[in-house]
């Protein structure tokens, strides 16, 4: 063989082998940057479980305060309007004495018999406060004859029974009872028949 025919095979094993080298870098190149894409989507797909955790977390958090608040709005919304009714609550208790003396005076103008006018005023005036009070919210208790129940009446004494169908009844009321919006603002204070 010529010197030229070595050199031409030197060369080709040369190639070869660098080709062969090539390709093996070229695949241990595609081995790594495939390990490397991989390790770069394995860590992209944490983070996002990451992100969404904490997504989620926030999230949670957020409908909760939302959920608190709601309740809170709603809850002083509903005392603010359960104060507005019983705002006047302590001046209507105090004007119930009034009321009373009202009754008293109306029932002594008919045992007594004065004169028209005077019953007629005391009437207008007993109206007048009657209606303005009823205006807010104020019911008196209708309570004779009906059945004896503590949670609005007060029993002040016990007498026989007029009549058998009369036991455990209000057969008398002492001191009128009284509603405020439907809440008792004073038990009638009866006597019972037993």
């Amino acid at each position: 063989m010529s010197e030229e025919n070595i050199e031409d095979v030197t060369f080709e094993n040369n190639e070869d082998s660098l080709d062969t080298e090539q390709d093996n870098l070229s695949s241990e190149g595609k081995q790594k940057s495939k390990i490397e894409r991989k390790s770069k989507k394995s860590k992209a797909g944490k983070k996002v479980e990451e992100l969404q955790a904490q997504y989620d977390e926030v999230n949670d958090k957020y409908l909760r305060l939302y959920s608190e608040f709601d309740n809170y709005r709603k809850r002083t919304n509903k005392e603010r309007l359960e104060l507005l009714k019983s705002a006047s609550q302590e001046v209507i208790v105090d004007l119930l004495p009034v009321l009373d003396d009202f009754d008293r005076a109306l029932n002594a103008i008919e045992e007594h018999g004065f004169d028209e006018d005077t019953k007629k005023g005391l009437i207008l005036i007993y109206n007048k406060l009657f209606t303005t009070l009823s205006q807010k919210g104020l019911e008196p208790m209708n309570s004779i004859g009906k059945d004896f129940d503590t949670d609005y009446h007060e029993a002040i004494s016990n007498i026989p029974a007029p009549s058998k169908d009369m036991v455990g009844k209000v057969v008398d009321v002492v001191e009128k009872g009284y509603l405020l919006n439907g809440k008792i603002i004073r038990f009638a204070k009866v006597v019972t028949g037993s």
